[in-house]
């Protein structure tokens, strides 16, 4: 009979053997799946910015004269409420012929537009004074092949070329192709690897380990009948490759699914096409080869005694004690990672030592938890306490492994609730406002901004609006010591609304405001040409970081560039403002303080999110592995219990014993992972440029204390498990 027989044989007639099958199956499964997720998320970037290339760029024409150029674009990002909106605006000029970029049918003409369906959609539900009007008449849909994802807003806007303005970028033809890489997202793939495939393998090996000990009796009988070595390693390898390969087999089946699920979480502004998230077939092939073989690796090496000496595994001879030398391995693993983040030694190699940092737990844990036997041998006097520290001693590797998992999951918490307080306390918005949060704004060239002025004024007076757009002209202005002022040409009393200041702080007579030293000269910016002003000007300051000059200060022969146009707006009309100032001004980009920070927190937002579901994964992970090691940790001393509630134990001490060897080292154990989490994260916190100071809150506490509360949980499971010990005749072994 060959070793796949005997597997089978085995699964057919022991059915504590088919419960850790179907457990090893499912846990395989599930790492399987969290393995092609997260290996296919730096590839999710490419096939997505791909997809949207011409979105974002576009090939400029190689002649400098823009009426050679076929086109006329100007890429912007607009806003409805807190919904962001791409923008791409083109004016055909009629000197060649462009490429349709995917999903576009046909190129709109001016006071045309195609839009994404979900963008349509959105249009029709809204008054056209606040949405529709900013796009003129829909006169098609692009298709998906055009789209980030299905619910993108996106908008191809025809305009003429000669609202177009200086600012727009003459081209050649359309982007068709992305070079990009999203470092970050690299970097949190790479952490989600590390941090959710351990606790995935270790609950493989808990479920393996649920008939760790009658494997080990039934392959030490074996080999003492006779068997070889290589013999008893088919056999193990036969019994774990059953439900491996089942597992692999079912966790790419169920991939597809879990990337219809994860496409739902959005990244970088929008969410993702499920397809986005294959990983590529060699990683797929790489993957399903590897897991198996790393599962059944791990248990052939941990079959090595009934190899070597089959008697010690038949009589359960004890194991020599830990050397305190392993203390050692976390603080040099510690030290390692510390290393590599601040040489910046690159993803992979800060990656390869957040490893072998965690797996340094699995080198520390046993012999804290002999530490805590001896100390509960000496200190305790009660039966469960007695039995639980004779078990944590003279067995801590067995011991540790139910609060394996939990470690990883305190750690990998602790990490991100240092990460995130510190991102959350980061001014996404400008260092020095100028202007109110609300005041909306847009750039144009000083040769347009009064004709833009005008539209939008126009069309405010249709809406109904009280509100008149306000031009400031960029300048410098230059003291008597010769340093420079960037500063807005305008009139105070027009201005000064846009600051979010009364126009009582202007003064009665023409002024320059907000220059430390005494105003002397004016320069146009982005121009050398500089223009005296008027001695014994007045000055005034400003409680705002901002330079003014009123505009009848204005040397003669002095001519603006470059220009901005704001309108002060409130709450309740500011996409309605919004909508008159693009369509007024042919689609330029309008900006505001409110925007910015907007922009900051989405980032965050969906770290935040990223963080939440990979902190919830891995503690479900650990609570799972942990009941799992608990009740196999009741059959491997099936015998020793079986033989202590025939002596007359009840089950009520053994089932406070379990608990007590469950809780007593996940108390100690969560609290060092929680310390080094948080030192972690503080490192992790430095890498970032410009790092913000590190915020430390009492929810840091939260990992410890849940961690420790899953580990008593798990440990609850051994009231069933003793029972059905009591049920069974001991000839059953």
């Amino acid at each position: 009979m060959n070793a796949l027989s005997i597997a089978f044989r085995v699964l057919r007639v022991d059915r504590r053997t088919r419960t850790s099958a179907f457990l090893t199956a499912v846990g395989v499964a599930v790492a399987t799946s969290l393995v092609l997720l997260l290996l296919g998320l730096p590839y999710a970037v490419d096939a997505r910015e791909e997809r949207v290339a011409w979105q974002n760029k576009a090939e400029q024409t190689l002649v400098d004269q823009r009426q050679d150029a076929p086109a006329l674009i100007k890429i912007s990002t607009d806003r409805f409420g807190d919904q962001e909106i791409g923008r791409l605006d083109v004016a055909l000029t009629g000197k060649g012929r462009l490429d349709l970029p995917p999903g576009v049918t046909r190129l709109p003409g001016p006071g045309e537009s195609l839009v994404s369906p979900a963008l349509a959609e959105l249009i029709d539900k809204q008054p056209a004074s606040s949405l529709g009007e900013r796009f003129g008449k829909v006169v098609g849909y692009i298709g998906s092949a055009g789209l980030r994802h299905d619910d993108q807003l996106f908008a191809l806007v025809g305009q003429r070329v000669e609202d177009m303005g200086e600012d727009a970028l003459p081209i050649s033809d359309f982007t068709t192709s992305a070079y990009y890489t999203d470092y970050d997202l690299e970097l949190l793939a790479g952490v989600g690897l590390v941090v959710l495939l351990v606790p995935s393998l270790v609950l493989v090996a808990s479920a393996a380990r649920l008939t760790a000990t009658r494997r080990e009796r039934r392959l030490a009988a074996f080999r003492l009948a006779g068997a070889t070595p290589q013999q008893v390693m088919a056999m193990v390898v036969a019994e774990l490759a059953i439900p491996t390969v089942v597992g692999v087999v079912l966790g790419a089946a169920v991939n597809p699914l879990v990337r219809m699920w994860a496409s739902e979480v959005p990244w970088d502004g929008s969410e993702w096409h499920p397809s986005d998230l294959a990983a590529p077939t060699e990683l797929v092939v790489g993957a399903v080869v590897c897991l198996p073989l790393l599962v059944i690796g791990a248990a052939v090496f941990g079959l090595r005694r009934v190899v070597i000496t089959p008697l010690g595994a038949m009589q359960r001879t004890p194991t020599k004690p830990l050397s305190w030398l392993r203390v050692l391995a976390l603080p040099a693993a510690l030290a390692v990672f510390v290393v590599a983040a601040q040489l910046g030694a690159g993803n992979m190699v800060v990656l390869g030592a957040l490893a072998t940092l965690i797996g340094s737990a699995t080198v520390v844990g046993p012999w804290v938890t002999a530490a805590v036997g001896r100390f509960l041998v000496k200190a305790w006097r009660g039966p469960a306490g007695l039995l639980a520290g004779r078990r944590l001693h003279t067995d801590p590797k067995a011991a540790y492994r139910a609060s394996s998992g939990v470690v990883l999951a305190v750690f990998v918490g602790a990490m991100a609730l240092t990460l995130l307080p510190t991102l959350e306390s980061t001014d996404f918005g400008p260092p020095e406002p100028t202007f109110a949060p609300s005041t909306l704004r847009l750039n144009a060239t000083a040769d347009q901004a009064d004709k833009v002025v005008e539209r939008i004024d126009d069309r405010l007076t249709r809406y109904g609006q009280q509100e008149r757009a306000v031009r400031l002209d960029n300048a410098v202005v230059n003291d008597a010591n010769g340093a420079p002022y960037p500063a807005y040409i305008g009139d105070c009393k027009e201005a000064a609304p846009l600051f979010g200041l009364s126009p009582q702080v202007c003064l009665d007579q023409p002024a320059v405001y907000g220059v430390g030293g005494t105003p002397v000269s004016l320069d146009a910016e982005y121009d050398q040409s500089t223009f005296p002003l008027p001695k014994g000007v007045a000055t005034a300051d400003l409680p705002r970081p901002v330079v003014l000059v009123d505009r009848e200060l204005v040397p003669e022969g002095f001519k603006a560039t470059a220009s901005l146009v704001a309108v002060a707006t409130s709450d309740t009309d500011t996409d309605l403002i919004r909508t008159a100032m693009v369509a007024g001004s042919a689609g330029a980009e309008v900006f505001s303080d409110v925007d910015m920070v907007a922009s900051g927190t989405d980032r965050l937002d969906e770290l935040r999110r990223i963080t939440a579901i990979g902190i919830v994964i891995a503690g479900l992970l650990a609570g799972c592995s942990a009941a799992i090691a608990t009740a196999g940790a009741v059959m491997d001393r099936r015998r020793t219990f079986g033989a202590l509630i025939a002596a007359g134990t009840q089950v009520p001490v053994l089932a406070r014993t379990l608990r007590v060897e469950a809780a007593l080292p996940a108390i100690i154990a969560t609290v060092g992972a929680g310390v080094t989490g948080t030192i972690v994260g503080v490192v992790l916190v430095s890498l970032i440029e410009n790092a913000p100071a590190v915020v430390l809150t009492p929810w840091l506490l939260a990992p410890v204390v849940v961690g420790v509360i899953v580990a008593v949980l798990a440990g609850s499971v051994c009231g069933p498990a003793l029972r059905r010990v009591r049920q069974e005749p001991l000839s059953d072994e």
